[in-house]
């Protein structure tokens, strides 16, 4: 869940989830559509679909026994050199490096000199003090977090300083990337049998098989009756102003829901956002 996501912003959600899913074998047994909805709001819905697959890898090839060492969990879904060394050094003392961005500014830094990939791994796993891998790890996540930073670092906070090749050279500034702004209108179609929702396409490279509102084009198939509200929304690095409007027709497809049904329902994070601004949820 930190992967891409602050850690305020998760707080809620791994309670929750943890509540729904408090067991390996849990998550392992439910069904896709659960997890996607418990995850629902949180975004990067990959994230959810690997850790489930993750949970059923576990129970099939490892017993329901969770694997303890980088080589082993590299080899689940979704789980790459960085988290693999992440969970073996902390949670199992194994004395394992991890290079993430942070940590990689700060071995670049040290050695005075822009390292490949493969050469900041092995700088970081030169410099690991084996007896406490996973507090050094967080060391210098956190340091690289919080001191080390990419513009205007606290160099002379720095409790590495001594070590720094480029502690007297200019400071790395790097430009943001250039973010996007699109607008969109949706549907908003109530009636006694609930709200009308669609479900995107599993083929879909963007939530796929996730549930929204009716999406309004320029030759909408839906009539609109009155404008409701605005929401604003982001993904990524694309700034959303979407508008929603009351629909009073039902539509060519879809299917009404209640909002009972909805809370269990696998939703793209702009309509859990619609439906709670709208009162349904």
């Amino acid at each position: 869940m930190l992967q891409q996501t602050r850690v305020a912003a998760v707080i809620a959600y791994y309670q929750k989830f943890l509540q729904r899913f408090p067991t390996l074998q849990a998550l392992a047994s439910a069904r896709l559509s659960s997890v996607l909805a418990a995850w629902s709001g949180l975004g990067y819905y990959r994230r959810a679909r690997m850790l489930h697959q993750a949970a059923r890898e576990i129970v099939k090839q490892h017993s329901g026994q969770f694997p303890k060492t980088a080589g082993e969990l590299a080899d689940l879904p979704g789980i790459g050199r960085y988290t693999a060394a992440a969970v073996a050094s902390i949670a199992f003392d194994e004395p394992k490096a991890v290079v993430d961005g942070n940590v990689e500014r700060i071995l670049n830094r040290l050695s005075g000199s822009l390292l490949t990939t493969m050469d900041s791994w092995n700088f970081a796993e030169a410099l690991l003090f084996h007896d406490r891998p996973g507090d050094f790890n967080q060391a210098m996540m956190e340091l690289g977090a919080t001191v080390c930073l990419p513009r205007d670092p606290n160099c002379l906070g720095c409790p590495i300083r001594a070590f720094c090749n480029s502690r007297s050279r200019l400071k790395v500034v790097r430009l943001k990337p250039r973010r996007r702004k699109r607008t969109l209108s949706y549907a908003l179609c109530r009636s006694s049998k609930g709200v009308l929702l669609v479900r995107r396409p599993g083929t879909s490279t963007l939530m796929p098989g996730m549930w929204e509102l009716p999406e309004l084009s320029s030759k909408p198939t839906l009539e609109t009756a009155a404008f409701l509200f605005q929401v604003r929304h982001s993904i990524t690095l694309t700034d959303y102003v979407v508008s929603v409007f009351e629909g009073n027709h039902p539509g060519p497809s879809g299917k009404h829901f209640t909002p009972a049904q909805i809370a269990r329902l696998p939703l793209t994070g702009l309509a859990k956002k619609i439906l709670s601004r709208a009162a349904v949820i």
